[in-house]
């Protein structure tokens, strides 16, 4: 029962995130992180998400809409549970997650947008957006949109994550900075 599925949730491991969206990422909808700024935590969250995947055995399909995943960074289990698929430009990375979504077999998968330049994410079609909704719909999966500014209209779940770190940021441990992330949820329904 797709519809049923949208009650549920998919826990982030990260408690800060999953208490803002009451339990996790909903499933069987799109959820949106806009990092609108540097120094936000974007990609200590991506990463912290990734990983907590692999830890729990999890298959994520990572679209990478710019090629710049440092997987060197990240923990074994992570990388060996992702099909990342490496894209150049916001349209290669629109086209793979149709794909993906289209396909129904992975259940998480995250698509990673905010470094593409703004002049290719305005070229993506609002009914993109839509058609990528009533895909995640029909198979319960998880979908999250990484971006600069906000793609989704009436995404039914947005974080804006704020920017706030600094140099000494480098200093503290992965789990100090996503304790430390500023983050503000927007919720809407299609």
């Amino acid at each position: 029962e797709p519809r049923a599925a949208k009650n549920k949730c998919q826990p982030t491991g990260i408690s800060q995130l999953d208490q803002l969206l009451r339990g996790g990422f909903p499933k069987g909808a799109l959820t949106e992180i806009v990092a609108a700024e540097k120094n936000c935590g974007a990609s200590t969250l991506l990463r912290a998400l990734l990983e907590h995947a692999g830890r729990q055995n999890q298959i994520v399909a990572f679209i990478d809409g710019a090629d710049s995943l440092d997987v060197t960074q990240m923990a074994e289990n992570a990388v060996s549970r992702q099909l990342w698929i490496r894209c150049h430009s916001a349209a290669e990375a629109v086209k793979a997650a149709d794909l993906v979504l289209r396909d129904g077999n992975l259940p998480l998968v995250f698509l990673d947008l905010k470094l593409n330049p703004e002049k290719e994410l305005r070229k993506i079609p609002a009914t993109t957006w839509y058609r990528f909704q009533r895909l995640v719909e029909e198979t319960a999966a998880v979908c999250v949109v990484f971006s600069a500014h906000p793609l989704l209209p009436r995404a039914p779940a947005r974080i804006s994550l704020r920017p706030q770190f600094s140099l000494g940021a480098l200093e503290q441990e992965t789990d100090e900075l996503l304790r430390d992330l500023e983050m503000e949820i927007s919720k809407s329904e299609f």
